[in-house]
């Protein structure tokens, strides 16, 4: 009797050599793998790392595992590699409930956020929106919000089944307390302000 390895074997050995190319990139190479193909990314612009920056900063102060400013209980990541389902993304910033994270020894992570954020960039505006949305709901995120320097807007999400439902838009200097990170406010204004203002 001869043996025909089945799809998904065929189908895990594919992206291990997919990933085996990806990881061979370049150190500091910005890229993912989407539909079976490595797409190299812009490395973001600075308005785009200081709002991400600032607003890491904010969360880990109040929910971090070890904060002594708030509730604790996260685990926040500033672009961490992820494998969901077949494709690398690498999301600007990611949390996971203290509980369930269990940090693996090498990248990918394959345990799926409780939490994404995406910053909007001109380059990336519209894969965050009609590519990694979608995929981020099959894959199980409970939670995600998509932050757009240019508008100055917060839009914050919350999956319902298969879908993604809007549970509020922030604004310019509103002070927010979004879920999940409800406990404590924050003023969304500093993302947007230039340092020293």
């Amino acid at each position: 009797m001869r043996y025909t390895r089945g799809m998904s074997e065929a189908r895990d050995d594919d992206f291990a050599a997919l990933y085996a190319r990806y990881a061979a990139l370049p150190e500091g190479t910005k890229a993912e793998i989407v539909a079976g193909e490595i797409r190299l990314l812009p490395r973001p612009r600075p308005r785009h790392v200081r709002s991400a920056s600032v607003l890491g900063a904010k969360l880990l102060r109040a929910y971090g595992w070890d904060s002594d400013d708030g509730p604790g209980g996260w685990v926040i990541l500033d672009e961490p590699e992820l494998r969901l389902a077949d494709e690398i993304r690498a999301p600007d910033l990611a949390g996971w409930r203290l509980e369930r994270y269990d940090e693996p020894e090498d990248n990918p992570i394959e345990l799926v956020p409780d939490w994404i954020c995406e910053v909007l960039s001109p380059t990336t505006a519209r894969s965050d929106r009609s590519e990694k949305m979608p995929l981020f709901a099959r894959c199980g995120v409970k939670h995600l919000w998509i932050i757009d320097p240019s508008m100055k807007t917060l839009e914050v999400y919350r999956r319902e089944g298969p879908n993604w439902v809007v549970v509020s838009s922030h604004g310019e200097d509103d002070d927010v307390a979004p879920e999940p990170f409800d406990a404590v406010p924050f003023d969304l204004g500093a993302l947007w302000r230039l340092p020293g203002r």
